[in-house]
C-alpha cells in the first residue's frame, strides 16, 4: 500500500498548504512586510533648531546690540536737535549761541530733553512690539518678559529707564556732566550683573521684574 501523505493533492480539491510554523502565511502576491526603521538621530538639518536657540544671550553679542541701535539714534538725534534747536533759537544775530547767554542754556536743555525722549521712547516702544530693536533684529537677538512673552510696555520702560538720564542736562553748566556719569556708572552696573548672572539677567531686567534676552537664531 502506498503512502498517500508522499503525493500531491489533487488539483481543485480546495487543499491549502499549512502555514510557515512561527508566523502567518501571506497571502498570494503580498510583499513582505518592511524592516523596521531605525530610531532617527538627533541633528540639526531642516526643520530642527539651531544651536543655542533660546538661550540667554551673552554679554558681547547685547552690547553689540545697544551700540548699533546708539549709533542709528545718534544720528537721528542729531538731525533732529539741529532741526529744533536751530529752528527756535537760531544760529546768526545777536550773541547767537555765544557763551553765558540764556540762549545757550535752553538750547542745551532743549537738546536734552529731545535725546531723552527719542531714546527712552526707541527702545520702549521696539521692545514691546515685538520683543526687538533694530540692534536685535541683526544680531538675532530677542527681549522676553517674565513669561518668556513680549514684554509689556511698563517693563520695556523700567528695562531701559536709564538711557534717559541724559535729561539731566536741563540743569545749567553740571547738569551734562552728571547724566553722562550716571549714564557710565549704570553701564557698567549692568554689565558686571549680565556677566555674573547665570541667566545673563542684569539689574535693568531684574528692576523690570525679570526680562531676559535670548538668542532666536
Amino acid at each position: 500500500m502506498s503512502d498517500s501523505t508522499q503525493n500531491p493533492p489533487p488539483e481543485g480539491s480546495g487543499y491549502q498548504p499549512p502555514p510557515p510554523p512561527g508566523g502567518q502565511q501571506s497571502a498570494p502576491g503580498t510583499p513582505p512586510p518592511a524592516a523596521p526603521m531605525p530610531p532617527s538621530q538627533p541633528g540639526y538639518g531642516y526643520g530642527a533648531p539651531a544651536p543655542g536657540v533660546g538661550q540667554p544671550a551673552d554679554l558681547l553679542m547685547r552690547f553689540l546690540a545697544r551700540l548699533i541701535d546708539f549709533v542709528l539714534l545718534a544720528i537721528v538725534n542729531g538731525i533732529i536737535a539741529a532741526i529744533v534747536v536751530v529752528g527756535a533759537f537760531g544760529l546768526s544775530g545777536g550773541n547767537g549761541f555765544g557763551f553765558g547767554t540764556g540762549r545757550t542754556f535752553a538750547a542745551g536743555a532743549v537738546s536734552s530733553v529731545i535725546t531723552a525722549v527719542l531714546y527712552l521712547g526707541y527702545f520702549t516702544l521696539m521692545e514691546s512690539r515685538n520683543g526687538q530693536t533694530i540692534g536685535k533684529m541683526l544680531l538675532k537677538l530677542r527681549t522676553q518678559g517674565p513669561g518668556g512673552s513680549t514684554p509689556t510696555t511698563q517693563e520695556a520702560l523700567k528695562r531701559n529707564a536709564w538711557v534717559a538720564l541724559g535729561i539731566l542736562g536741563v540743569i545749567p553748566i553740571i547738569g551734562g556732566i552728571i547724566g553722562g556719569l550716571a549714564e557710565l556708572a549704570i553701564v557698567i552696573v549692568i554689565a558686571v550683573t549680565i556677566n555674573s548672572s547665570p541667566t545673563r539677567q542684569g539689574w535693568h531686567d531684574n528692576f523690570a521684574g525679570g526680562t531676559q534676552v535670548v538668542k532666536i537664531g
